[in-house]
């Protein structure tokens, strides 16, 4: 005699397993799905790259272009590499970035208050504006013999170029970020009773923050190309000195060393600046498509 307790028990125990199966295809299924999306992604963004690669491998190789004065990529990286083991390449990345970053910094510390200064208060702004025109559209690198002339060839002209360079794009970039906020949101603030202090505070910089950010990568890759020009004058360490030492002493590989090098610091220096900016703008919507 079968107990009609035990029933339902041995009922349900078949039912169990194409629930349990169909629970876990969903699951595996979303996790391959998932590392797949990933691969897409990455293959994606890379793809440009290594066909870049390839061209650059190839085509010296094919004798499409003299490989004296364009060697194939896989020689310029075994340049790359000695030069990196033999500590060479880690002298001049050293000096590089220090004057760079020094410059950067100095800028950022500078042009940020200037620009929201400008941009806030309009007779200031009246003031400067002719100033500024003038030396905006004046060349970094064609005041570089004034900087010479004036610090000599040691540190300090070099940063003080850099300083000047990456401080027009942060500037302009602050003034165009504070005039450009919406005046409906700033009639808003003020009809909540928000005083001058806390309506710059809670609104204005906050929605001036990624017009800010932008010129601060704008400044980032001019302190990389701007300080690369001016250690070819009279600098004894530096990219800018590796690649100009190497043209001479007609060393092609190390010559694309260093230029490989420029390239992969200002990818890094803009990567980091980007998830800078998204650390300061957690409240903004992205609404680029996918």
């Amino acid at each position: 005699m079968v107990d009609i307790a035990e029933r339902p028990a041995r009922l349900a125990a078949p039912a169990a397993g194409p629930d349990a199966v169909a629970a876990a295809g969903p699951a595996t299924g979303g996790l391959a799905g998932r590392l797949l999306g990933i691969g897409a992604k990455v293959l994606h963004r890379t793809v440009a790259i290594v066909a870049l690669a390839a061209i650059w491998e190839g085509a010296p190789r094919l004798g499409l272009v003299d490989r004296v004065f364009l060697p194939p990529l896989s020689e310029v990286l075994v340049a790359w590499w000695e030069l990196l083991r033999s500590g060479q390449l880690a002298e001049h990345v050293g000096a590089s970035l220090t004057r760079s970053l020094a410059g950067l910094g100095l800028a950022v510390l500078t042009a940020i208050p200037l620009g929201l200064l400008i941009g806030w208060y309009r007779p200031l702004a009246e003031l400067l504006s002719p100033l500024l025109e003038v030396f905006r559209n004046t060349a970094a690198l064609a005041l570089l013999p004034v900087f010479v002339l004036i610090l000599g060839l040691g540190e300090t002209s070099k940063i003080a170029l850099v300083l000047y360079a990456c401080s027009w794009p942060i500037l302009l970039n602050t003034i165009a970020g504070v005039k450009g906020v919406d005046p409906l949101l700033i009639r808003s603030a003020r009809s909540m009773g928000l005083n001058h202090l806390r309506l710059f505070q809670k609104v204005i910089l906050p929605a001036a923050v990624p017009t800010i950010f932008t010129g601060v990568r704008l400044a980032g890759a001019y302190s990389i190309l701007v300080l690369v020009a001016a250690e070819m004058v009279g600098a004894k360490a530096g990219l800018g000195y590796l690649i100009n030492y190497a043209q001479y002493n007609f060393a092609i590989a190390d010559m694309y060393s260093g230029i490989i090098t420029i390239s992969a610091i200002g990818l890094v220096v803009n990567q980091l600046l980007i998830a800078l900016e998204r650390r300061f703008s957690t409240w903004r919507v992205d609404v680029s498509a996918g």
